[in-house]
């Protein structure tokens, strides 16, 4: 794949129709096969994994996180930015604003979480995200002349049901600041494996409790009408990155 500098971009609800995408490619792991794709920006290319399937099939409980991570690393993989869309229960960050991940809090439960299941491997998870790569993205939303807000403590819930407004306001008390459903282990493998990881979390909605009802369509209606100007923070900091 020529022009690439092992990049790939994890693309979550509403995302899979903003990238251009072409060469599919079915990756055989271990752990089962992933589907990417690749895509191009000022002549450089760069892999695109659809999180949930390019027709969103997949539901979050069920996306074979640990084949995705592997095949993106099979592929010479080295930086990943991913794409998510979250329940924001903080004031300050509104629906249709975007925000880096900083933290995780992992409520999920059934899941096959690492690659380290036949021996004692223990990870270091002090700061999930890489910042090198959170920098890139916060220059290139300084460029395009983007507000990023920088800082969020992530809360991963299973799925796929939404929240009940007695766990968001319990979520908030430990410190929460949005919360979604795929963000784990998705960064914990690509730690697990050395990726750089780093996440883009787009408020789709208050989380529940804090407006009256939720629903995935409104998720999806929020998430397109801002795909566009995630896309072009994503492709800023890729051509940042293939410059550097």
């Amino acid at each position: 794949m020529g022009g690439t500098a092992g990049i790939a971009v994890i693309t979550g609800s509403g995302m899979e129709g903003q990238f251009h995408l072409a060469g599919r490619r079915v990756v055989k792991t271990r752990y089962g096969s992933s589907i990417t794709y690749t895509s191009r920006v000022g002549g450089r290319a760069f892999y695109v994994l659809p999180r949930h399937g390019v027709e969103h099939d997949v539901p979050p409980h069920r996306i074979n996180y640990r084949a995705n991570i592997a095949a993106l690393s099979q592929l010479g993989v080295k930086t990943v930015i991913a794409t998510t869309a979250v329940g924001s229960m903080k004031p300050e960050f509104g629906v249709g604003q975007l925000g880096l991940l900083e933290q995780f809090i992992d409520f999920t439960k059934g899941r096959s979480s690492t690659f380290f299941d036949g021996r004692a491997k223990h990870t270091d998870m002090t700061n999930p995200y890489d910042r090198e790569l959170g920098e890139a993205l916060v220059s290139a939303a300084r460029k395009k002349g983007m507000s990023l807000r920088t800082g969020l403590v992530y809360v991963c819930a299973e799925g796929p049901r939404y929240e009940s407004a007695a766990e968001i306001r319990m979520f908030r008390v430990m410190g929460g600041d949005v919360v979604g459903m795929t963000g784990v282990p998705e960064v914990v493998l690509a730690r697990e494996i050395g990726l750089r990881y780093s996440s883009i979390a787009i408020a789709t909605n208050w989380a529940a409790g804090i407006q009256g009802r939720i629903s995935h369509e409104e998720v999806v209606t929020v998430m397109k009408e801002c795909g566009r100007k995630v896309r072009r923070l994503v492709e800023g900091a890729i051509a940042s990155l293939e410059r550097a």
